[in-house]
């Protein structure tokens, strides 16, 4: 849906008998919005405010309602960004809403709206279709990211309001925050003072050794406690060693193969679940689809996983364990893609409790 705004300048005139005083000028009429709106809080059918209701599941397959509220004056904002779903046959889709992003902002936003107002643009983003092909070039990459750019402007100037804001995104929509983030948002301290955290996920944030920061941002670090602000928090997962040729957790890897770095640099790892460092237990939803014996429904597995953040051979990234209950029922998830790929298509989901968790944390410290 494109939302258009025209401010209309009423200047009065002095009808007196002496000369009229000058007129103040007019203020400049805003552009019309181009931005297509996937989630923003008043549209109809917002697949950002679904119902986040889970039943939480058991070692012994036994399952409990866990209820969930939206917010109705959250605090702060998010800003989403989705992954490559596109499944159109152009190199970059168009903005028509399709139900793949419908879909993943349900499995990936929709939970955040217990704690903020969630804005989720379109993009046209580099389609399944080119990734699957292998057809990659700059001018693919520009026009994401210019649609990226005019909406994060269009969501400031008409939406913000000088409110605290949360970035996430994953895969392609990470790399697209990366970007967004070290070009406009950590070189101005006045929106680093408004950035609550960037959770980006699945996408190669680079830092400096054995350092949080100093890689693709000089100002914004790692998010080492949930009462710190104006972070990142960044991670890929994977449940083995990733292989040599990993497209994730290696400088040089995926999504930015090709691009220059500096020396010295490694992908930053930091684990939702235990932000100073160490092991957590990974509070793991999915929203699954209604079948024919089910209908659909949040699942919750509160115990099924552990992560902690490795590191091997040049690659860091977080390692998933299930934590192996006697007579577990549950099934834990496989690498779909591959070994190069990792947990990939499960980044989010298998933390996404915890980053929910952590929002909200956040958003208290933000707005004392």
């Amino acid at each position: 849906m494109s939302v258009g705004l025209f401010l209309v300048a009423v200047i009065g005139i002095s009808c007196g008998g002496s000369s009229p005083s000058p007129a103040e000028p007019s203020p400049p009429a805003a552009a019309p919005s181009n931005t297509v709106w996937l989630c923003r809080p008043g549209l109809t059918n917002n697949p950002c405010e679904t119902d986040s209701t889970a039943w939480v599941v058991a070692a012994d397959g036994a399952s409990t309602p866990e209820q969930a509220v939206l917010a109705k004056e959250p605090p702060i904002d998010c800003f989403y960004l989705y992954p490559t779903v596109s499944g159109q046959s152009t190199p970059n889709a168009n903005l028509q809403i399709d139900p793949e992003e419908t879909a993943v902002a349900i499995q990936q936003a929709s939970r955040f709206s217990q704690v903020c107002k969630v804005y989720a643009p379109m993009y046209r983003q580099r389609t399944l279709t080119a990734l699957l092909n292998q057809v990659d070039s700059p001018g693919i990459r520009e026009i994401a990211y210019g649609d990226v750019l005019s909406a994060w402007q269009d969501y400031m100037a008409r939406y913000n309001n000088g409110r605290g804001f949360v970035l996430i995104g994953h895969s392609q929509g990470a790399r697209m925050l990366t970007e967004l983030v070290a070009s406009e948002i950590d070189p101005d301290p006045e929106l680093r003072g408004h950035l609550v955290s960037a959770l980006i996920v699945g996408g190669n944030v680079m830092v400096a050794s054995s350092r949080d920061v100093g890689g693709d941002f000089q100002n914004v670090p790692a998010c080492r406690s949930a009462d710190q602000t104006g972070c990142v928090v960044a991670y890929s997962a994977f449940n083995q060693t990733p292989p040599a040729d990993s497209r994730f957790g290696k400088v040089g890897a995926g999504s930015r193969a090709g691009e220059p770095t500096k020396e010295n640099m490694e992908v930053l790892c930091v684990n939702p679940a235990s932000l100073s460092g160490g092991s957590g237990l990974l509070k793991t939803y999915f929203y699954l689809e209604a079948t024919a014996s089910a209908p659909e429904r949040w699942e919750a597995f509160l115990d099924l996983y552990t992560g902690r953040c490795e590191s091997s051979g040049g690659i860091n990234w977080l390692q998933v364990d299930p934590t192996n209950i006697a007579s577990d029922k549950r099934v834990a998830v496989s690498q779909t893609l591959g070994p190069t790929w990792g947990l990939h298509l499960y980044d989010v989901n298998l933390a996404l409790g915890n980053l929910v968790d952590l929002v909200r944390q956040q958003a208290a410290v933000f707005s004392r």
